[in-house]
């Protein structure tokens, strides 16, 4: 039975998952979900998930959510290539770890949280923007580029856990690419390290990194149209 996976593009987590399914060949059958209308809170889809959040895979009948988990359900299972997640070098395992540790209440917590009060509240649900949020948010994804570039990538790491591309990449710059929705990439592209590595994230991801973030070029291409002068209230 083909492996279902519940995925929305405008979500972080499911683009990651979605890059790294195409990556490594594991067929799977999409179900699109539209979050801005709230289908993740349908009642058929709480069949599935009572907990309403997304991604979801159904395998076979084994319902499982949360992307970092599913990720490494996926690479033991499929027995992808081991710089993914390595099966047997422990050291290498914690080093990934310690990225998707640090990036719930980092690198995802912050980066998502500028988009939503500088986009999805002001221009998608009418709100007025809080500067004060916003310049809290701001100073907290300068902190957390700040700790990427000289934790994570010290000693010219070429990625977050070594040299080799792992899951913690990919999860890492789809958080990174809700900055460049809500044209914040200047943190990025202002840290050369930081910058050098999503460059070489990109190619590596290529071209489903491309095919993933569609969603994320509208959202910016809506945000320029639609962006509140950026003056405290």
């Amino acid at each position: 039975m083909v492996l279902v996976f519940y995925c929305e593009l405008l979500s972080q987590p499911c683009r990651a998952l979605y890059i790294f399914l195409k990556l490594n060949n594991i067929p799977f059958q999409p179900k699109m979900m539209d979050l801005m209308r709230g289908e993740n809170y349908d009642e058929e889809f709480r069949k599935v998930s009572p907990i309403g959040r997304l991604p979801v895979i159904d395998d076979g009948g084994f319902i499982l959510t949360e992307c970092v988990a599913i990720m490494k359900y996926l690479a033991l299972k499929y027995n992808v290539a081991d710089h993914w997640y390595p099966r047997t070098d422990l050291r290498a395992q914690a080093r990934i770890d310690e990225y998707l540790s640090f990036q719930h209440a980092n690198t995802r917590n912050n980066m998502a949280m500028l988009f939503q009060n500088l986009e999805l509240l002001p221009t998608m649900m009418n709100k007025p923007i809080n500067w004060t949020k916003v310049e809290r948010y701001r100073n907290a994804v300068g902190g957390v580029i700040k700790t990427i570039d000289e934790y994570f990538l010290r000693e010219k790491r070429q990625f977050l856990a070594g040299d080799s591309i792992s899951i913690a990449d990919i999860v890492g710059i789809c958080e990174m690419m809700q900055l460049y929705a809500c044209c914040e990439e200047h943190f990025m592209e202002s840290n050369p390290n930081v910058n050098d590595w999503m460059g070489r994230v990109k190619q590596e991801l290529a071209p489903y990194f491309e095919e993933a973030n569609v969603k994320v070029y509208k959202t910016r291409d809506h945000f320029l149209k639609t962006a509140k002068p950026q003056q405290k209230e």
